[in-house]
């Protein structure tokens, strides 16, 4: 498997880097300086679903990324959370991820994945991807155990939890691609890498 463009990825997320890394890409990764609360806040306002607000704030980040680096392909990609319309962003504290997984409790819940590629020229490809979780209705006692298990990671995630470790157990249904739940929906990127001479055939 050949690199045959440089490639950025335009994250300080270790999950999307970990998962890009895993496929056999090489990659520089640069995290990016975009102000996301601005995005979001201009979204709201302009009455923008979360999957198109997940896009924008994906080739913010690419953009951002790709001025500074005009000789490569630069991965942007953003995730967000949906509960019947709330918009859910990482938890501050420990305090918020409890009310946050309070919330999620016995409810489904979308999470939209947005991917998108600039070079040279801007925009060459973007993709939303969309997955359904549905907690169980666990307990107080299960979700303080919970809590103390994971510390300080549950702040890294929208929602709280990380699928692939122990907070799958706060799941009863989950119906979506596992990369897309991770943010980072891996078998259409690699397409478009390809497609964009990225990586070879």
């Amino acid at each position: 498997m050949k690199t045959l463009r440089p490639i950025v990825l335009a994250t300080a997320s270790q999950s999307r880097r970990q998962l890009l890394a895993a496929a056999g890409v090489a990659f520089d990764a640069i995290a990016s300086d975009v102000d996301e609360s601005v995005i979001k806040t201009a979204s709201k306002a302009a009455g923008a679903s979360v999957g198109e607000t997940a896009l924008e704030l994906a080739r913010a980040k690419a953009a951002s990324v790709q001025a500074d680096r005009p000789d490569a392909l630069v991965i942007g990609a953003d995730q967000m959370l949906d509960l019947d319309g709330a918009w859910f962003d990482k938890p501050v504290d420990m305090a918020a991820a409890h009310r946050q997984l309070s919330a999620l409790r016995g409810r489904p819940h979308a999470l939209h994945s947005a991917v998108t590629l600039f070079g040279p020229e801007g925009e060459v490809w973007s993709h939303v991807a969309t997955a359904v979780l549905v907690m169980r209705p666990f307990s107080d006692a299960f979700l303080a155990g919970y809590l103390d298990a994971v510390g300080e990671d549950a702040l890294k995630s929208v929602g709280g939890y990380f699928l692939e470790g122990v907070g799958v157990q706060l799941f009863e249904r989950v119906d979506g691609d596992f990369f897309t739940i991770l943010g980072l929906p891996m078998t259409p990127l690699l397409s478009a890498l390809r497609a964009a001479g990225a990586l070879s055939e």
